[in-house]
């Protein structure tokens, strides 16, 4: 299982600290979520943190724009170092072509769905897809109750990727933890973000590498 820590619930007023644990772990990505206070009610943190995260993170970053006009910040996005750029799928009226704009990039393209949205909407862009982000919890803050219904999308999603012949991987953010991963992975999810339950944790190596080998 692919393990993607959220900085969203790390320290920060001791980013260090947690940043040198995600590089000791077996954490394979660090997810980024870059919220604007529009698209979703939060603000987390812009481009200078995530340079400074760039700098001190030796694991790939996975960044998560949960923001209007994503497309205006791809290059913003790179210039940080990110190896995957996630967008909405309700942010983009022209989807494709900043799917496109991203690989051109260099950088891996990954797609949300909000839990309202059906994978269905995806069928026509999945085969230009890396990577696609269901949120198991409605964007903007962490700490959410995982949406039950989340299982059957993955299941839907699993499907479709064998349809359109795509190899995007599976990534599902909101509400992981041991219990929920596990459904998460005999549902079809090939990584899982995980916030408070790797930052709250007495062990947070331990929870991640609890992840990791589900």
């Amino acid at each position: 299982m692919i393990v993607s820590p959220s900085l969203l619930s790390a320290d920060f007023g001791n980013l260090n600290k947690d940043l040198e644990m995600i590089n000791a772990s077996e954490a394979d990505w660090l997810h980024i979520d870059v919220m604007d206070g529009v698209f979703v009610p939060n603000i987390s943190f812009g481009f200078p943190v995530l340079k400074y995260v760039q700098k001190a993170c030796r694991k790939p970053l996975d960044v998560h724009l949960m923001i209007v006009e994503p497309q205006k910040f791809i290059n913003e996005v790179k210039d940080c170092g990110a190896e995957i750029m996630n967008v909405h799928y309700e942010a983009c009226t022209h989807l494709n072509r900043v799917v496109q704009q991203i690989k051109a990039a260099g950088m891996k393209a990954g797609v949300t769905l909000n839990p309202a949205t059906p994978v269905c909407m995806l069928r026509d862009i999945l085969p230009d897809l890396d990577l696609v982000l269901l949120m198991s919890v409605n964007p903007g803050f962490g700490g959410q109750k995982f949406i039950s219904g989340t299982l059957r999308k993955v299941q839907e999603l699993r499907r479709l990727i064998e349809e359109t012949g795509s190899h995007a991987v599976i990534e599902v953010d909101g509400g992981v933890n041991a219990e929920t991963g596990r459904q998460l992975k005999e549902a079809g999810a090939d990584a899982l973000v995980a916030g408070n339950y790797v930052f709250k944790a007495e062990s947070p190596m331990k929870a991640i590498s609890t992840l990791k080998n589900l």
